[in-house]
């Protein structure tokens, strides 16, 4: 029997990582997730096998890239073939500075985040879902990736950047059956929400990995 294929949740937390683990768990995806505390993941992983969800737990720290492809691969082994990527992990506030206040070596962390770690995911999963034949990358960003911020300038141009790198994949990528999509979430991911509470967020996630059209997606109104 082949080895079922896995999603691969980076920066995987107790709100929309969960509720996007327990979606496609449901579906039949063994899930791996990967976030900096291990007590955090162990966590994850025990509410999700409550619910009959094969999980495991993965440390590795983001602007670290070669730690988070090493995690990636031993998921790939433990789990199976990584065949969606969701790349959402939490920015830190201090990445959200005004512009004027913002110089060269303030923009190291947010790029870090936003660029140096999802290059490196997806450059670690990618022969595996060529492999399998089919594959999905999903990109979960905040408002900024859409309309810059003045007073959150970090996350504003490193968003900027990992969107056009999130762009060009979708692009090139479309016609080996990988599809690359990114969801703008504006504001914060809240739980009751109609539109951005974590498993109504998971749901349209779902819906991005099996419609497979267009690149950027609004999870709500830029301006709420």
């Amino acid at each position: 029997m082949a080895p079922m294929s896995s999603i691969a949740i980076v920066g995987a937390g107790t709100g929309l990582g969960a509720a996007v683990a327990r979606r496609f768990g449901r579906e039949g995806f063994a899930v791996a997730l990967f976030a900096r505390q291990r007590d955090h993941l162990d966590r994850l992983v025990e509410g999700l096998a409550a619910g009959g969800v094969r999980a495991a737990g993965f440390t590795a720290d983001v602007r670290r890239p070669q730690e988070l492809a090493a995690a990636l691969e031993r998921a790939a082994a433990e789990l199976g073939t990584v065949e969606v990527l969701q790349y959402s992990p939490v920015p830190h506030r201090d990445f959200m500075r005004p512009v004027l206040e913002t110089g060269h070596r303030e923009l190291v962390g947010p790029i870090e985040f936003s660029v140096y770690g999802v290059v490196a995911a997806v450059q670690q999963v990618l022969p595996g879902m060529r492999r399998l034949g089919r594959g999905t990358i999903l990109f979960v960003n905040g408002g900024t990736a859409a309309v810059p911020h003045p007073e959150r300038a970090g996350t504003s141009i490193a968003f900027a950047a990992e969107s056009a790198y999130g762009h060009l994949l979708h692009d090139r990528l479309a016609g080996e059956g990988i599809h690359v999509a990114q969801l703008v979430v504006p504001g914060a991911i809240t739980p009751g929400h109609a539109r951005k509470d974590p498993d109504v967020l998971a749901e349209v996630l779902w819906g991005l990995h099996r419609e497979r059209h267009g690149f950027r997606h609004f999870a709500d109104d830029l301006d709420s």
